[in-house]
């Protein structure tokens, strides 16, 4: 039978590899898989050290560009080639999509932050393929074989997080045909209740936020209103119900300034984070 290909990575931020994991790469090493791994610090040099203390050579490293950041097996190495105009993330995230591109299976050991570990999963996703995404801080595998799967592990994410994928993600595979219904019925509408209280109708207006929709977040404030009481609400922001009323309607986009007036009046804050780095 032939071997499959594994597609092993993970976050930085983890440099020693758990007991599950290495259980996993036992099994590996035992039915004779072919192994593609990245070269980043991190997972990715923890994997290819765990392979090279057991002498397993059935290993291809990957790289982004000319040169390599690791290859401690001195195992056969595959260079793929990035646009001069790819900086940062996206410099290095190539040649995770190249893998995720020839992989059979994916492993990806998670820090439980990373949102780069994660995309990898989603590009699995998107190639038909099965990830395992080992979260080591809570020491578990969650297994995504289908975009149902993977659309249950979305919906028990932050809106921050949601929102650090996306910017991430390339247009083509997040798939927003499919990706904006999901979120528009998931994050928004299926989380907030009928009768929602103002916690759950915060927690629509951030996750609204996190996926840039317009829309979907002026709904959520203008419930909000009612919640307020929308008379209270026009007097003590001096805006006149009428205007607010106006304001809050599916057809009139409001300006930036009297929708901050709004959301301090219900003593909301915005507060604009740095990305995360990988």
């Amino acid at each position: 039978m032939k071997p499959n290909t594994i597609f092993i990575g993970g976050s930085r931020h983890v440099s020693r590899l758990p007991p599950e994991v290495k259980h996993r790469l036992d099994n590996v090493i035992s039915s004779g898989h072919c192994v593609i791994v990245g070269d980043a610090n991190g997972a990715d040099k923890a994997v290819q050290k765990y392979f090279h203390d057991a002498a397993y050579n059935k290993v291809t490293v990957f790289c982004s560009g000319e040169t390599f950041r690791n290859n401690l097996g001195q195992w056969q190495t595959r260079r793929v080639d990035v646009p001069k105009n790819q900086k940062g993330f996206q410099f290095y995230a190539a040649k995770d999509r190249e893998m995720a591109q020839e992989a059979d299976f994916g492993l990806m050991i998670w820090d439980g932050k990373s949102p780069g570990t994660v995309l990898n999963v989603l590009r699995l996703v998107r190639a038909g393929k099965i990830a395992v995404l080992f979260s080591v801080p809570e020491k578990r595998a969650i297994n995504i074989k289908t975009q149902s799967d993977w659309d249950t592990f979305l919906s028990q994410c932050s809106s921050e997080f949601l929102h650090d994928l996306r910017e991430r993600a390339t247009p083509e595979e997040w798939q927003p045909n499919q990706q904006a219904s999901f979120f528009k019925s998931v994050a928004v509408k299926s989380e907030t209740p009928a009768n929602p209280t103002e916690r759950d109708l915060l927690d629509s207006l951030n996750a609204a936020l996190a996926m840039s929709d317009a829309a979907a977040a002026l709904e959520a404030i203008g419930k909000l209103a009612k919640v307020h009481g929308v008379t209270k609400l026009a007097k003590d922001t001096g805006l006149g119900q009428e205007s607010l009323e106006r304001a809050l309607g599916s057809e009139v986009n409001p300006g930036f300034a009297t929708v901050l007036k709004i959301l301090s009046e219900f003593g909301v804050r915005l507060n604009a984070q740095p990305p995360q780095t990988d």
